[in-house]
């Protein structure tokens, strides 16, 4: 039995989770279409490039939480799973999630994402835990802070070994995979780093290092 670990966004999904909330919101006409929308844009695309300020990032994205209830927030996150997320599923990456799990493996995602919008994602998914960057949450509202370390880059590192101090579970045989070059530092530490649908940058280290390249959205 081992750790199976895996990135959401662009690896189990055919897209980005994260970019696809805030475009949501737009599209209901729930934040400022335009104002919004370029923001959102541009932080995606500084994710793309590995400059992403997570700081500046995360006050952005969890702004529209805190002025919503609960109840309201559910509501709308049921119709983006719906309308958004569905049609990301990849057969071959659940395919992949399945045989970790016939092998008897531990499913873990780790995704920079905030729990808010990811937890039904990994629901949905049938994995054993998640770990994701964490809204606060207090007397019922979001107030727009985080709690705890960003599962961002080295803080997925971080957040892992936080996890794994009170499991029974090492990195031993572990696995991972992602499609990022935001993930070197966790991909340096499994034992069998995977690069999944990779960017440009981490498909050279791949290649560069012997690591396997696997695609999980070309045809069967």
């Amino acid at each position: 039995m081992a750790l199976a670990i895996f990135d959401l966004d662009n690896t189990l999904l055919g897209g980005d989770s994260d970019h696809s909330w805030g475009e949501f919101l737009v599209n209901k006409g729930v934040v400022d279409a335009t104002e919004y929308k370029q923001a959102n844009d541009r932080f995606y695309q500084h994710y793309l490039n590995g400059t992403l300020d997570i700081h500046e990032f995360l006050s952005f994205a969890l702004r529209p939480l805190t002025q919503h209830s609960l109840e309201e927030l559910a509501a709308l996150h049921q119709e983006f799973m719906q309308r958004c997320i569905e049609p990301m599923m990849l057969p071959k990456a659940q395919a992949l999630l399945q045989q970790h799990r016939e092998a008897g493996d531990f499913l873990l995602i780790i995704t920079a994402t905030n729990r808010f919008v990811t937890e039904p994602i990994a629901r949905r998914l049938g994995v054993d835990d998640l770990l994701a960057t964490d809204p606060e949450l207090l007397d019922g509202r979001y107030t727009g802070d985080i709690s705890g370390t960003p599962c961002f880059q080295e803080g997925k590192v971080e957040r892992l070994e936080q996890w794994l101090a009170d499991k029974a579970y090492s990195l031993e045989g572990s696995y991972f995979y992602s499609d990022s070059c935001n993930d070197l530092p966790l991909l340096e530490r499994v034992d069998n780093p995977v690069a999944v649908d990779a960017d440009a940058r981490l498909s050279a280290i791949a290649i560069e290092r012997g690591w396997p390249l696997i695609s999980l959205r070309e045809a069967p």
